[in-house]
């Protein structure tokens, strides 16, 4: 029973990513956004995900999992209903940001609930690798409903799948899943929630403004400078606190150290990828979305296929070794990418795709199993939370950082790929002039006449220059990935023995704190 609502809660928590993803070429043509605005719908889910998700697993060890798994579903179909009634980008963004919260109440609690219910780290790494598989399945699912709905209606329809779904989890869980707490008490540490939401914010707001303006500009130097001082201020609250959001001590541990910033560089070059990788297929290849929603799918039904397969074989083979060859595979399938063009056909990208799948697939599960596990089982709900925190903080950049590269690099290039199609004169200044202001989407609004071919062909080109920048970047990031996981994940003692190493020097069952420290000593 736990299980089933652990894996209807994440699943309802990432339907939202595909199916928006795949539908970004439609929303961007329907509601006439600019690169810049198109990022924010991506990143106003991503972003509320990664500034509440650690308050969420702290109200959950303290006032109950349920409680915040209930008002996770609920946010969600709320987000999803507010998105559904959108006429304008600014109600979609908030849409998607409640979502967004929903989503962080629902991540750090269906982990939680699994632990609870399984205690035995390695009993548990089984259900973890069912709770990975429903997070794929809602990737590979979201993208093909996306792109069936678009076939047939508006692109707002897309966001009316998860709310029967969030609402039947709702009444199914509120009479039969059953309340779990943290063994300890506590209280909201808002110095630590206030300043943390504060940097990742701060943070993204800057790098998407920086990419699209100058890194020059006022606002985007105060954004950088509240996100860096506001980082400061969040780890000396921390220290401080007598009940923090995130207890610092974690970090002492070699395992969560190493799977959280492995998950935090790989979801950056990953996410930003899918977010370029849809675009190509939407304004290079201009695929209909239920084609792009199909070649996605290649992607996360792959991982779907491996992510159950590790699942069951991660105490046989080394999670180091598992997590460092899908990363590998992964920056293997992303530098294949780069000799992609407008004419690559299914083919031959399909191939490449599911590469990239299966090396996905390979990482996800013995990630967040590691870095549960290797924590005392009491500390294992804020473990959760902090590394799907970082995860998404790379999440929200990913979209930022790349879809930065993306415009500058094809807006730069754009007026000498006009030239060398034969655009010249009074059209050529008046797209490069567009470009500059609203990204290479603004050109849909100028009327091109009988350069129509030539113009899209020079759009491709720089499309195309812009993309290989951005796999460039994001191999770079999973291959940087791939050596941390290598380098941070030795094999060690588990916390269980930790735990019992203080209990049997003191004869007394041992607090969360002698676990920390059994747990440093141990090189857990």
């Amino acid at each position: 029973m736990t299980l089933l609502m652990a894996c209807l809660g994440v699943f309802v928590a990432y339907l939202p990513v595909t199916s928006v993803s795949v539908s970004l070429t439609a929303i961007q043509s329907a509601l006439s956004t600019s690169t810049l605005q198109l990022s924010w719908v991506s990143d106003a889910f991503v972003l509320p995900m990664a500034a509440f998700i650690l308050t969420a697993g702290i109200v959950g060890d303290v006032h109950g999992r349920k409680k915040v798994y209930l008002a996770g579903l609920l946010l969600s179909a709320a987000g999803a209903a507010t998105s559904l009634t959108a006429h304008s980008i600014g109600q979609l963004w908030a849409g998607q940001a409640l979502s967004g919260v929903g989503a962080a109440a629902l991540l750090p609690t269906t982990l939680a609930l699994i632990s609870h219910a399984v205690p035995d780290h390695r009993e548990r790494g089984k259900f973890i690798g069912f709770w990975a598989m429903c997070l794929l399945g809602a990737l590979a699912i979201g993208g093909v409903v996306a792109g069936t709905i678009l076939g047939h209606a508006s692109w707002r329809w897309i966001f009316l799948v998860p709310i029967p779904v969030a609402l039947f989890a709702f009444g199914f869980s509120l009479r039969l899943l059953p309340e779990s707490r943290a063994p300890r008490t506590g209280r909201l540490d808002w110095p630590g929630q206030i300043t943390a939401a504060l940097a990742i914010t701060a943070l993204v707001y800057g790098v998407i403004q920086g990419g699209a303006g100058s890194f020059g500009e006022a606002q985007v130097v105060v954004a950088l400078a509240v996100a860096v001082i506001s980082a400061i201020a969040f780890v000396m609250a921390e220290r401080r606190s007598s009940h923090p959001m995130l207890d610092l001590s974690l970090f002492r541990s070699p395992g969560f150290t190493a799977t959280t910033l492995v998950a935090m560089v790989m979801f950056l070059g990953m996410i930003g990828f899918f977010f370029v990788l849809s675009l190509y297929f939407g304004m290079v290849q201009h695929l209909a979305t239920l084609d792009i929603a199909w070649r996605m799918l290649l992607i996360t039904g792959a991982a779907l296929l491996v992510s159950g397969v590790a699942g069951r074989i991660m105490h046989k083979i080394s999670p180091r070794l598992m997590i460092t060859t899908g990363l590998l595979m992964v920056t293997t399938a992303m530098l294949t990418l780069l000799g992609a063009d407008a004419g690559t056909s299914f083919v031959a990208l399909s191939w490449r795709l599911v590469l990239l799948g299966l090396g996905m697939g390979l990482v996800t599960t013995p990630m967040t199993a590691v870095a549960v596990a290797s924590v005392p089982h009491p500390l294992a709900g804020m473990a959760a939370a902090g590394n799907n925190a970082f995860r998404q903080v790379g999440g929200a950049l990913g979209p930022a950082v790349l879809g930065a590269l993306l415009t500058s690099r094809a807006v730069s290039s754009l007026p000498g790929r006009l030239s060398d199609a034969g655009v010249d004169g009074p059209l050529a200044d008046r797209l490069a002039e567009a470009t500059r202001d609203g990204g290479l989407g603004a050109i849909g609004a100028i009327p091109l006449g009988s350069k129509a071919g030539q113009v899209q062909s020079a759009v491709s080109d720089a499309f195309l220059e812009g993309m290989r920048l951005c796999l460039t970047v994001s191999a770079t990031l999973t291959f940087l990935a791939a050596v941390l996981a290598f380098v941070l994940l030795r094999p060690r003692r588990t916390p269980a023995r930790a735990e019992k190493v203080v209990r049997t020097s003191t004869g007394q069952t041992p607090s969360t704190s002698e676990r920390s420290k059994a747990l440093v000593e141990e090189g857990a």
